[in-house]
């Protein structure tokens, strides 16, 4: 396994720790935000897909970071398929990100990272 770099957005955000934590505090702020909460609720009814869901998010990012763990997930245009997500709806989402982000004090170059890593995903969510 490759030594994980110092200054890697993985680090800088916590490691999986404080990666975890963000992951669940962006679910919590998508299920708050009435303009997305509608696509994210059902996982509550869903213990399993909630948790499967969760840990694909977490590894996600992780991987995406610079961290050492493996995303074996779909990928962001397969994950998305039919759900027919707008512009208005991607932008609700990037901004509980960046709250959350601002929430757990991460520092202003890796919310630019993290903003410039949803943006280049854009394409691959909307309208598919």
């Amino acid at each position: 396994m490759e030594a994980t770099n110092q200054n890697s957005l993985y680090k800088r955000l916590g490691e999986t720790k404080g990666i975890s934590a963000i992951v669940d505090d962006i679910i919590e702020a998508h299920m708050n935000n009435p303009a997305i909460k509608a696509r994210f609720l059902p996982l509550k009814d869903n213990s399993e897909h909630f948790a499967v869901t969760r840990q694909h998010l977490i590894n996600f990012i992780i991987t995406g970071s610079g961290g050492p763990q493996n995303y074996t997930g779909k990928n962001m245009t397969d994950a998305h398929r039919g759900m027919n997500i707008n512009e208005k709806e991607y932008m609700h989402a990037i901004d509980d990100i960046m709250n959350t982000l601002e929430k757990h004090q991460v520092d202003e170059q890796s919310k630019k990272d993290v903003l410039a890593i949803v943006y280049s995903l854009k394409d691959t969510m909307i309208g598919v």
